[in-house]
Parts: structure tokens; C-alpha cells; sequence
């Protein structure tokens, strides 16, 4: 009995002395991961029970903190969900709304009411680079809604009077920043000028963009196409409804008041494209031209586009597709150029006496085309028997073989006695307005479908440069040309004081650009 006694003692003395080893963490770490897993079970199974214990309550905080969190998040969800309801019953709401009215209504609305039109610099947007610094000012109260070729919102143009910034919509809001364009540092607000603009162009020509189920989500055929001023004249082009659904591309002018300026025809035709009844069946006032650019006291310079009335631009007897000299004294005329699709861009170099014309090709082909002034004949540029585009799905296409046989789309010009490009973008940009800048050879040209600026060097007396000149990427062999971003589509472009300013469509946004 006595030896059973001292054996319980010697083994409980030896558990007691093993628990106290084993507390010491370098002899338990001389163990494997099994004999880890015997000791814990059959050694110190009370002190496993302890740990298991302070695993509970550990496990019983984290099971309240996830039930505090899962409340939270219930709620969050619901209230996420309530707002979404709410989102989408908006949305609901403002398409049916959109539904009832079309954006030139916003616009008249802005007009009748005599608002002003209000931006701010957007910090996000404004950004710089190792070419240029751009600040972007957007549009706060009133924005402009009523586009001409993209989705909401609005089209515009840009001028300067007496340094002040000179701004009208595609709707003909016609409006003049309250402050000179060095000054203005955070804000740019623009005071309505009252015209009789509606007296030409309106509500009753803008709501006409959505006949035959014409998405105006798309934009307006009819509109404003241009703004120019110089000395004390204004001068806004549009397209004209001559008679009920026949238009053309017409010429308006005025003299300059911030109050009130009262606007005539200087230059129209009763020569029009139907709408519905054309020769080559289409229609579409996209291709209308109307960029306007002063020489001097006496003449302008005027740009007409061919409404997809392609056979007019090989006609020298019709206005459609060309470039227009008008004698702003006697508002005589006499044709510049000719063959051209779809004029979107004008600069005039006074020292050499040429015009720039950047023009806007089918798919593919935008150009940039030199006219030498003073010629004995019209100078023809090719539309619509050659272009380095295509006509709207291309050649395999079954509805352009007819087009194809009347309308070739050679790919050359010289070869068919037309007069080549000196550059021409494939694929194209999209091409706008076009300025010279102040140092000599240098010219810059926007773009809408590319969102970019393409900076390039042209020197008129270097009789070495071939042409045409491809751009493809931004690039081209012979002229040097430099594309910088910018990230929306730039309708309109003016340079002034060693800047640009830009209008952006896609947000009714006015950029300053600073060129490094």
C-alpha cells in the first residue's frame, strides 16, 4: 500500500515538474508539432482549458463586434438601396421630361430669361504638361444643353472684343464676360447681349433636328455655325432655312453693342438642299461649313459645306462646298475654292497672302489645304471624285456601289488634275478650327473626334515639302507635327495674347491654354 502511495506521489511530482518545464518556452519549443499536440492534450490539459477559455471570450468580443457591425451595415444597405429607388425614380423622371422637351428649350429658356451664364475654374480638369497649361473653367448655372453633333451639352463659338471673351451658343445665346480676359483668375461669367437672331434661326428651325425619329440625344442639324468680329462688326454664320425644309449655309452681320445688336443677311442664296427631295437622297447639315475669317476692311473669307449634296462641290455656278470671298461693302461675291466637303477651319496668312482650310473628310481623310489666293481660276481640292477616305462603310458595303460609281474617292488628286493636301489625317481627328501663332511657320489645329491639339510646322517658301503629307498616330514623315491631349471635343479654338481658348463640348467647358 505504501509503495502504491509514493508511485501516485513520483508521478504527480513528475507532472508538476513537467508543467513547470514546460512553461519555460525554449524547452517547449525543442518539441514537434505532434508531441506539441500529446503535451497539450494528456500533460497540461488544464492549462489548454485555460487557453481555450480566453479563446471563448475573445471569440464572444469579436461575435458582438461583428453583430454591432452587421447592424451597421444592414442600414448602410438599406439606406444605399432607398437611394437608389430615389436615383432611379429620378432618372425615370428627368427621361420622361427629356422626353417632352428638347434641349433648345433649355436654351431658349436661359435666352427669354436674359441669365447669365456662369463658369468657375475646375482644378480636377485643369492640368499641365511638358507643352502646355490649360485651365479649365466650368459651366455652374445655365449650362448650355442645345449641341450640334455630340450627346448634352451644348455647342458653342469664341471671340474677343475689347479683351473681353466673347461667347454664342449653337441656339444663338450671344453673351460677353463681364470682366477683361487677363483678369479673370477663379470665375468667368458671361452678360447676355439681346439680338434679333431669332428673326433668322430659332425654335421652329432647332425643333426640326428630330423629324423622323432623330435622336436630338445626337445633336442638332441647325444651328449656329460661326462668330467673328473685327473692328466694330459682328458677323455670325447659320444655317438657313430658305424655304419650308430647303437650307443653306448664310452669312449675318451687325454692329457690335453690349445692349443690343441688331443683325441683317450679308451673305445667303436662294440656292438650298432639300431636306427630303436631293439627288443623291441624303441629307445631313453637319456638313455645312460656315467658318468666317476678316482680311481687312473690305472682304472675308466665308466657308460653305456640301449638306451631302456631294455632286454641288464640282459645280463652280453653285455656293455648296466652297470657300467664298464676300465684299463686306457691296455684298458681292466670287468664288475662292472649290471641291471641298466640309470646311471647319480658316486662317489666313497676311504675309504671303494664302488661306489654310482645314476640312473635315467621310471616314477617314480630314485635310489641311493651302489656297493661293489671286488665281486666275478656281483652285479645285478633289471632293467628291477624290479623298483619302471612304464613304461611310466603305467600299464593300452594298448601299455605297451606286455612290462609288458616281462619287470614286480616288486616291490621288494630283493624278485627276485636283489639287493635293498638304496634310491629311487617316484615320481622321475629326478636324476643327485652325490658328496661326506668332512664331512664324507655326500653326496649331483642334480636333473633336481625337479630343486632341496637333501643333505643326508649315514653311510656305520651303518649295521642297511633297505633298500630301499623311498623319497617322499623331505622326507624319515630312511635316513636323506634335499631338497633345487635351480630353474633349473642341468645337471652336481663337488665340489671343499668346494663349488659346478653347470651347469643349462634351461639358460646355471653356479652356485657357498656355503654350511652355
Amino acid at each position: 500500500m505504501k509503495i502504491f502511495r509514493n508511485t501516485i506521489f513520483f508521478i504527480l511530482f513528475i507532472i508538476l515538474v513537467l508543467n513547470l518545464l514546460l512553461d519555460l518556452s525554449f524547452i517547449y519549443n525543442q518539441f514537434g508539432a505532434n508531441s506539441k499536440k500529446f503535451i497539450a492534450e494528456y500533460l497540461i490539459v488544464h492549462k489548454n482549458t485555460n487557453n481555450l477559455e480566453k479563446q471563448i471570450k475573445e471569440l464572444k468580443k469579436e461575435r458582438n463586434l461583428f453583430r454591432g457591425q452587421k447592424k451597421l451595415f444592414e442600414k448602410a444597405y438599406n439606406d444605399l438601396y432607398e437611394e437608389n429607388i430615389e436615383t432611379k425614380n429620378d432618372s425615370e423622371l428627368l427621361y420622361i421630361i427629356l422626353e417632352q422637351f428638347d434641349p433648345y428649350q433649355f436654351d431658349m429658356s436661359i435666352k427669354k430669361n436674359n441669365s447669365n451664364l456662369e463658369y468657375s475654374i475646375n482644378p480636377e480638369q485643369s492640368f499641365s504638361n511638358n507643352k502646355i497649361r490649360t485651365r479649365i473653367f466650368s459651366p455652374q448655372n445655365n449650362i448650355l444643353l442645345y449641341g450640334i453633333s455630340n450627346n448634352l451639352p451644348g455647342s458653342g463659338y469664341l471671340e474677343i472684343y475689347e479683351d473681353n471673351l466673347i461667347l454664342i451658343s449653337a441656339s444663338g445665346i450671344l453673351a460677353y464676360s463681364n470682366n477683361p480676359i487677363q483678369s479673370i483668375k477663379k470665375d468667368l461669367h458671361f452678360k447676355q447681349i439681346k439680338t434679333n437672331i431669332n428673326k433668322f434661326i430659332g425654335e421652329e428651325q432647332f425643333k426640326k433636328s428630330r423629324v423622323h425619329d432623330f435622336d436630338w440625344l445626337q445633336g442638332g442639324w441647325f444651328s449656329i455655325k460661326d462668330i467673328n468680329i473685327y473692328k466694330d462688326q459682328i458677323y455670325v454664320s447659320y444655317t438657313r432655312e430658305v424655304k419650308e425644309n430647303c437650307w443653306n449655309t448664310s452669312l449675318l452681320y451687325g454692329k457690335i453693342n453690349y445692349k443690343l445688336i441688331i443683325f441683317d443677311n450679308l451673305f445667303t442664296s436662294d440656292e438650298c438642299v432639300h431636306f427630303y427631295d436631293n439627288i443623291d437622297g441624303e441629307f445631313n447639315a453637319h456638313q455645312s461649313g460656315g467658318r468666317i475669317f476678316n482680311v481687312d476692311d473690305q472682304k472675308l473669307l466665308f466657308s460653305t459645306g456640301d449638306f451631302r449634296s456631294r455632286f454641288r462641290a464640282q459645280k463652280e455656278d453653285s455656293i455648296f462646298s466652297k470657300i467664298i470671298e464676300i465684299n463686306k461693302n457691296t455684298k458681292d461675291y466670287k468664288v475662292v475654292s472649290m471641291g471641298h466637303r466640309n470646311p471647319q477651319g480658316l486662317y489666313y496668312n497676311k504675309n504671303n497672302n494664302f488661306l489654310l482650310e482645314a476640312e473635315h473628310g467621310p471616314e477617314g481623310g480630314d485635310e489641311i489645304n493651302l489656297i493661293e489666293l489671286n488665281n486666275d481660276e478656281i483652285p479645285n481640292y478633289g471632293w467628291a471624285i477624290s479623298s483619302y477616305g471612304e464613304h461611310y462603310g466603305g467600299k464593300k458595303a452594298s448601299f455605297n456601289k451606286k455612290k462609288y460609281l458616281k462619287y470614286p474617292l480616288h486616291k490621288s488628286h494630283s493624278e485627276y488634275d485636283f489639287i493635293e493636301p498638304v496634310i491629311y489625317f487617316n484615320p481622321s481627328i475629326g478636324i476643327s478650327q485652325i490658328v496661326g501663332l506668332d512664331i512664324n511657320n507655326s500653326y496649331v489645329v483642334a480636333s473633336m473626334k481625337d479630343e486632341s491639339l496637333y501643333f505643326f510646322e508649315y514653311d510656305y517658301n520651303d518649295k521642297k515639302i511633297n505633298t500630301p503629307n499623311k498623319v497617322s498616330n499623331g505622326n507624319s514623315d515630312n511635316i513636323k507635327i506634335e499631338r497633345v491631349h487635351i480630353g474633349e471635343r473642341i468645337r471652336d479654338m481663337i488665340y489671343y495674347n499668346e494663349k488659346l481658348y478653347l470651347y469643349l463640348e462634351d461639358t460646355a467647358s471653356i479652356a485657357e491654354v498656355h503654350i511652355n
